[in-house]
């Protein structure tokens, strides 16, 4: 939690440009997803976050329902373990629809201490 004792606001990623944007900073790959984050630098602290999922990972049930599980993951971490005045960008992989939830919330906090290095 930031040194105030205050959570900085939650928004979200929607343009493209954002997205490619994120691309170019730092990355954490883990087994269900990839945690890229990329300081924006304008002096606002407020997080953002965007969500991906490819079609290689299945169809559109498939990806909708990885797109919920790493919304959940993001809900409950990037508050508390997120980087303030960065976006954030979850990219969901193969794997991660079969793996446990609480896999994949031990996995993101490791992916957020490794990117806040």
């Amino acid at each position: 939690m930031p040194a105030g004792g205050t959570v900085p606001a939650v928004a979200t990623l929607t343009r493209r440009s954002d997205f490619l944007a994120v691309n170019a900073g730092r990355r954490a790959p883990m087994p269900g997803f990839v945690l890229l984050m990329r300081p924006r630098g304008d002096g606002d602290d407020a997080m953002r976050i965007g969500f991906t999922v490819t079609k290689k990972i299945g169809n559109a049930v498939v990806r909708n329902r990885m797109k919920r599980r790493l919304r959940a993951l993001a809900r409950s971490l990037l508050p508390v373990k997120g980087v303030p005045g960065a976006d954030h960008v979850l990219i969901g992989r193969q794997g991660g629809i079969e793996r446990d939830y609480a896999l994949l919330e031990i996995e993101l906090g490791k992916a957020f201490a490794k990117i806040a290095r």
